[in-house]
């Protein structure tokens, strides 16, 4: 069942709410939006245009650990650029798939040149449980006759 089911069906319950930034605004702005929105990464987009994935993961390794300045740097300069994402088409097993092997925790979904949501990779393991749960309730009903 789960090699089957596309990610639209997180979307669909999840909601399709993108948090993004700007590439200009300082990675202290970008965090604290973070932190704010509770989320562990922000779009960077303008003018519509996804531009790149800014991540705590992004401020650990390029200011943190380079002793740069967060009040100092851009979003623009530290963003991971080469973004990978999905349809909404895709499943979910292609999206886990994508994630592991490109060592990515957040993937922007996307219907030609537009975002339609985001999906992080707790999104598709909770959503795959789920479906465990729900398969084995189904399956200890079919045997005790429910």
């Amino acid at each position: 069942m789960i090699a089957t089911v596309t990610v639209s069906s997180i979307l669909s319950s999840k909601g399709s709410q993108i948090w993004s930034v700007k590439p200009d605004i300082t990675v202290f702005e970008a965090i604290s939006t973070m932190a704010e929105k509770n989320v562990g990464a922000l779009l960077v987009m303008d003018a519509g245009k996804l531009l790149g994935v800014i991540s705590e993961r992004d401020y650990t390794r390029k200011v943190a650990l380079k002793g740069r300045s967060s009040r100092d740097t851009t979003v623009r300069e530290i963003l991971s650029a080469h973004v990978i994402s999905a349809t909404p088409k895709q499943t979910i097993e292609d999206c886990m798939r994508l994630m592991t092997e490109n060592r990515v925790r957040h993937l922007p979904i996307v219907e030609g040149d537009t975002v339609v949501g985001i999906v992080s990779i707790g999104d598709l393991v909770n959503w795959t449980i789920s479906a465990q749960h729900a398969a084995i309730e189904q399956l200890e009903n079919y045997i005790t006759g429910l």
